[in-house]
């Protein structure tokens, strides 16, 4: 997908995105993080206002996967922090797309990772450990189901029911 953008992957596929196979997430990430293109397999998690599950899972190995966490869209506080931004570099995942919050930026901005959030929030997040795993989650005007394939750029973010072969 490097020399790939998703502009040229809309151009090339106009009949997945009219049968929405291919779906393209509004225009409200801000970019984070040094690798400004990435793709992978997707894996949800929906929670609000709280990261534990969100660490745990970057804890894991990523294996080249992208972590979709849908926070509510929430704007009171960070749903993920430096820490676990480093922590998922580590381990192989290719991105984190997080409708919600996030801070540390700078620390986040010096790994080698593609990190998409609404916005950064200094106040840190709840330890509850509540929320749901691999579920449908729906935002940024589309459904995004587990082992879908997201594919990010500076030009946005695409959603594809397969891995697309470009």
């Amino acid at each position: 997908m490097a020399l790939v953008t998703t502009a040229e992957v809309c151009d090339a596929n106009p009949q997945l995105i009219v049968s929405g196979e291919l779906r393209a997430l509004h225009p409200v990430f801000q970019i984070y993080g040094r690798r400004q293109v990435f793709s992978g397999p997707v894996v949800t998690l929906r929670v609000f206002e709280d990261n534990v599950l969100v660490r745990e899972f970057l804890e894991e190995k990523g294996n080249g996967r992208v972590l979709v966490v849908d926070g509510g869209g929430s704007l009171r506080c960070a749903i993920l922090g430096g820490n676990p931004v480093v922590q998922a570099q580590n381990n192989g995942w290719a991105g984190i797309v997080v409708n919600g919050c996030i801070r540390d930026v700078d620390e986040i901005n010096g790994c080698d990772i593609g990190v998409r959030a609404l916005a950064s929030h200094p106040v840190k997040a709840n330890k509850k450990g509540i929320g749901e795993k691999h579920v449908p989650i729906n935002f940024a005007g589309t459904r995004i189901c587990d082992g879908e394939w997201l594919y990010a750029d500076t030009d946005g973010i695409l959603v594809s029911k397969t891995e697309l072969s470009v």
